[in-house]
């Protein structure tokens, strides 16, 4: 179940940057280490060698998908980016559903009104946290006019959780 940290956009962007930093110089040591290894064993001198290169390269990317998972998935540095893969792949399972979604909204059922909540409430704070404010004026009326129809049943408006019983409710009233 995935949760909705309040979060500075400026340090998150400082946090994501650095990570970014981090794993791109590790791929880039790797690449040239194994690219280089793999010429030096199966190369031949002065041949042509792009195989062996390419072949390097492309160990390295599944070494740094091992990498990612295993190791860095959990390291502190990685928190940011990891908080933000977690919100973007929340956002992305609500938008699958997401025709199904408004018309529970239209039909005021509870569950789909918290995700509707949800999904406003994370979307704003991914746009916050990118620092895209383009979008934010348009989300802002629909997470007013929304709020406001949760207040008026009586619901709470403090949705910072995905229950995956939401995204199956919704999906059983629609069929």
């Amino acid at each position: 179940m995935f949760e909705i940290q309040p979060m500075n956009a400026e340090i998150y962007r400082k946090q994501t940057r650095r990570s970014t930093l981090i794993i791109a110089l590790i791929f880039l040591a790797l690449a040239m280490v194994l690219s280089t290894a793999a010429v030096a064993v199966f190369g031949e001198p002065g041949g042509d060698n792009l195989r062996f290169n390419i072949g390097g390269v492309f160990a390295a990317v599944l070494l740094m998908a091992a990498l990612m998972r295993k190791v860095f998935w959990n390291q502190e540095w990685m928190a940011a980016a990891v908080y933000n893969w977690q919100l973007k792949r929340s956002l992305m399972s609500v938008t699958n559903v997401m025709h199904h979604l408004k018309a529970a909204v239209e039909k005021q059922d509870p569950s789909a009104m918290k995700l509707m909540r949800f999904y406003h409430l994370g979307l704003s704070q991914m746009h916050e946290l990118d620092g895209n404010s383009s979008d934010q004026g348009q989300l802002r009326r629909e997470m007013e006019q929304h709020e406001a129809r949760m207040q008026a049943l009586g619901l709470d408006t403090q949705q910072t959780r995905l229950d995956p019983a939401w995204l199956e409710a919704v999906k059983r009233t629609s069929v």
